[in-house]
């Protein structure tokens, strides 16, 4: 191999690793971005309160936190989560079982005689359809949407409703 190309082999090489490492700055660097798990949700009491909604997220600046709101049908806003940002810029934020009673359901939790929670129903839920979910980061307000689909309850989650009923489980109280 002759040194002019030696020189353009090196040339190559170099220019193959600038590029390489440009990329992998600029994936690291990308728009924000949320995603739910699960997609769909039912509003059956048993059902949500058993379910674990999860928002996770990547894109957003270190040193921030951020706010999760779903947005839906009849204008219905709901405050779902919030967490901190991590330092590689991603987030992990559960749904607290006392927001998914109290913002999903409308529902209150007191306690029995054996100290044991139970969802006390006076009002519908929140209405099915499909729910806008918005990520604002509080200081730099940076943002992020993803859809998430709210179902009414299935056959068996009315049977587990009613079995929850009888043990005592889920109160419904009529509203005056």
């Amino acid at each position: 191999m002759t040194t002019w190309q030696k020189m353009i082999l090196s040339g190559l090489i170099i220019g193959g690793c600038l590029l390489a490492g440009f990329l992998w700055i600029n994936q690291s660097i990308s728009e924000p971005s949320v995603t739910v798990n699960p997609e769909t949700i039912r509003l059956g009491v048993a059902k949500l309160m058993a379910t674990n909604i999860v928002f996770e997220g990547s894109g957003f600046k270190t040193g921030d936190s951020v706010l999760i709101t779903l947005v839906g049908p009849n204008e219905t806003k709901v405050i779902a989560a919030e967490a901190p940002i991590n330092q590689d810029g991603t987030f992990k934020a559960t749904v607290p079982p006392l927001t998914r009673a109290m913002e999903f359901l409308r529902a209150d939790i007191t306690f029995n005689q054996k100290f044991q929670n139970v969802v006390v129903v006076s009002q519908p839920p929140i209405p099915k359809g499909i729910y806008t979910v918005k990520v604002e980061s509080m200081i730099s307000k940076q943002t992020a949407e993803t859809k998430l689909r709210v179902k009414g309850p299935s056959v068996i989650d009315s049977l587990k409703d009613w079995i929850g009923k009888v043990t005592g489980k889920i109160e419904h109280k009529k509203t005056k």
